[in-house]
Parts: structure tokens; sequence; C-alpha cells
């Protein structure tokens, strides 16, 4: 089932949010050690994935060229500067604007991001649910946080990541139309490796080792494609 991998991310948040609301004071500690432990785990499946490369240049070659587009668009900042004028654009009472700002909040953190689209490209491509479900791990514990200050407004985040990675993993299921089969299967490879440093990137971010501009990277996500289609024809 392709779509398996976003339900049970979309059910983690749900659950998170619905936990979140009976506990309303959770002690930093506690916080920011299950979110060590997180990002441990994240750091492991990126390297499990990025291990899979066949053609070292190919990833390398993608990177360089994506953080140079990335850098050139500003990507990392354009995606900050979108959440910053939605959440400008919500201007209520004081209640309804908690609502508002959790479901703003929570939306942005859970969609936009490097696992949400390898997630779903593995989910449709390879019928690999690992990263959404790992996705949905964090993002059911992050939901129940931030409901405790933001409220229900933040279970809400559930429809847009359905929306976004339902729409991603179904095209993914396609492109075998359009792919020869022995092409998809070396450039699944690549995609799976490059995809899989960004996933350790996320993680080293989160455990504080390094701020990397991730979304800068993003565009390496398509390179790879081109890439990897020079390099076969080389």
């Amino acid at each position: 089932m392709a779509l398996f991998g976003t339900l049970v991310n979309g059910g983690l948040i749900i659950i998170g949010s619905i936990l979140g609301l009976l506990f309303t004071k959770i002690p930093e500690r506690y916080k920011e050690t299950v979110m060590h432990g997180i990002g441990l785990a994240v750091v492991l499946i990126g390297l499990q994935m990025a291990f899979s490369t066949q053609v070292i240049i190919v990833v390398l070659l993608s990177l360089l060229s994506g953080a140079i587009i990335g850098e050139l668009l500003d990507v990392e900042s354009k995606l900050n500067q979108f959440g910053n004028w939605v959440g400008s654009r919500i201007k209520t009472n004081s209640n309804e604007e908690s609502f508002s700002q959790g479901f703003v909040t929570a939306s942005l953190i859970f969609v936009v991001g490097a696992m949400a689209i390898i997630g779903s490209l593995d989910s449709g491509i390879r019928g690999d649910h690992e990263v959404l479900i790992t996705k949905g791990i964090l993002d059911g514990f992050t939901a129940l946080v931030l409901t405790t200050t933001l409220g229900f407004g933040v279970a809400l985040s559930v429809v847009p990541v359905l929306l976004y990675q339902g729409t991603i993993t179904l095209l993914a299921t396609q492109i075998e139309q359009w792919v020869p089969e022995a092409f998809l299967h070396g450039l699944i490879v690549e995609l799976t490796a490059v995809g899989g440093l960004l996933i350790v990137a996320i993680g080293l971010n989160m455990l504080k080792v390094v701020q990397i501009r991730i979304g800068n990277l993003l565009p390496s996500i398509l390179t790879v494609g081109f890439v990897y289609y020079i390099y076969q024809l080389i």
C-alpha cells in the first residue's frame, strides 16, 4: 500500500496532539533527551540510506550542484519568509490566534523538509515506508510538545501533511511509466543515497552538532536525476 507511510505519519501526529492536551507541562530535560534519542535514530537511518550508493561521484556532484542552486535561490530563507508571511496573515482574537498559529506552525514544521519529500518518494517508488514512519514518530512527539502551548490547532496540520505527502507518493508510483526500468533502478539507488545524507543533516541539526541549511540542499533531490543521466551517457 503506497500511502501506508503517509497514513501512519498522520496518525502519529493526531496521537501526539491528543497526548499534548493531556500533558500540559513536560519538563524541559525530558523533551531534550527524547529529541536527542530521535536525532540519533534519524542519523542512523540516513547513514543506512547513504551507504547504498554505487556511484559516489553522482552523490557528490548532486549535492554540490544542489547546494549551488539552493544558495543562489536562497531556498531556506524563502521557506522561512513564507512561514513568517503566513503567520502574519493571521490576525484574530487571542483564542483563535493560538488555534490558527498552532495549525500554521505545525503544518510548516511537518510539511517543509527533506524527510517529507524523500520519505514520500521512497514509499511511492520502492514501497519502503521506514523514513515516513520515523518522520511520524518525530512529528508525533513534536505535535505533543506544540499542543501543550498552542492547543488543538496543531492536530489539524495532519490535513496538509496527508495532501502533500500523499500527492508526492502517488505521483512517484507512476514514474515507471515515463522512465526506463534499468535507468530507474540506478537512479533510485543514488536518490536514496543523496536523500540519506540530507536526513543525516537533519539528525545533526537536531543534535545541535552543527547547523546545516538543509533547505538550500533540497535542490540536490532534483539534480541527482540530471547528474545520473549525464553519468550514464559517459
